[in-house]
């Protein structure tokens, strides 16, 4: 059974959101392209057939009742994009709170991943997947309307978080899949350095890269008290030691790490936003595509 990945209050909070192919980042924010291609828009250009998945509210009804058929509205699109979201899927992705075991970083991505997708199917826009895990790219191919958000709900449904990051050598897909002229959000929770520097390439090869980063509330506060074991779950690697001593030296060295991993998005020229799984799953989306959204 597919798990329901928007609740109903977060499908609202969605509407007041829009995808923008960006033209600057930073304090600039994400730009938005003009194109003459059709679909949902601000400015009205003709009527066409009404086509089962429509949304009713584009159908003209004074139309309707002078010609007994449906049209819809169809407007110059500010948007038109081809939307690809590549969700991080390796083992540390699994790490979940201690206030909150059954949530995994994995769960807020595909939640994230759905949104996104939400907002490309309210344009008209196309949208794929791409999960990257494993030493592999798992790709479903980008297509519009009702029937591909159905099949991407359902992969993401069946990710899971397991293995080692993408390898390079696995990474042609990408390549081979992702135009110049498509807008890329990727999910991650950064920690791998493979993933970062797939950013950094995709960006250099002039592709519109959007990066989500997700850390956990207990990454953020280390709230640990007594001894504690702590394990890599890709690498097996242990770190054992009393958690109040070394506590000071943790938030130095991960606050740290966060800086270093900002500024290698920012000097890539790389739109970026970071979700704490404790803080509502909008937050990032209203900094990214709010109307009036900064990186």
């Amino acid at each position: 059974m597919t798990a329901m990945l928007i609740d109903p209050p977060l499908r609202a909070q969605l509407k007041t959101l829009r995808l923008r192919a960006r033209q600057a980042f930073g304090h600039q924010g994400i730009g938005a392209h003009r194109s003459h291609s059709r679909g949902v828009g601000l400015e009205f250009s003709q009527y066409r057939a009404y086509e089962i998945g429509d949304d009713l509210r584009r159908i003209d009804w004074k139309l309707h009742a002078r010609s007994d058929r449906f049209f819809v509205r169809e407007a110059e699109r500010e948007s038109p994009l081809t939307v690809w979201l590549l969700v991080d899927t390796s083992a540390s992705m699994a790490q979940a709170d201690r206030a909150r075991p059954e949530f995994q970083r994995l769960d807020a991505a595909k939640t994230l991943a759905a949104c996104v997708a939400e907002l490309a199917l309210q344009q008209g826009d196309r949208f794929g997947l791409m999960s990257l895990a494993a030493g592999n790219v798992h790709c479903l191919p980008a297509a519009s309307g009702v029937r591909q958000r159905d099949r991407l709900w359902l992969e993401l449904n069946d990710l899971t978080a397991r293995g080692p990051a993408i390898g390079n050598a696995h990474m042609e897909p990408i390549w081979q899949r992702i135009g110049r002229g498509d807008l890329i959000v990727l999910i991650s929770d950064g920690f791998d350095e493979s993933i970062v520097a797939l950013t950094e390439r995709l960006a250099a090869a002039q592709r519109e890269l959007i990066f989500i980063q997700i850390i956990c509330a207990d990454e953020r506060d280390f709230p640990f008290q007594r001894g504690c074991r702590f394990v890599d779950p890709e690498s097996g690697e242990e770190c054992a030691g009393e958690s109040v001593a070394m506590r000071a030296d943790y938030l130095h060295r991960f606050g740290q790490s966060l800086q270093d991993l900002d500024a290698r998005l920012d000097t890539a020229g790389i739109a970026h936003v970071r979700h704490v799984l404790d803080e509502p799953i909008v937050r990032p989306l209203q900094r990214l595509f709010a109307s009036r959204a900064v990186a």
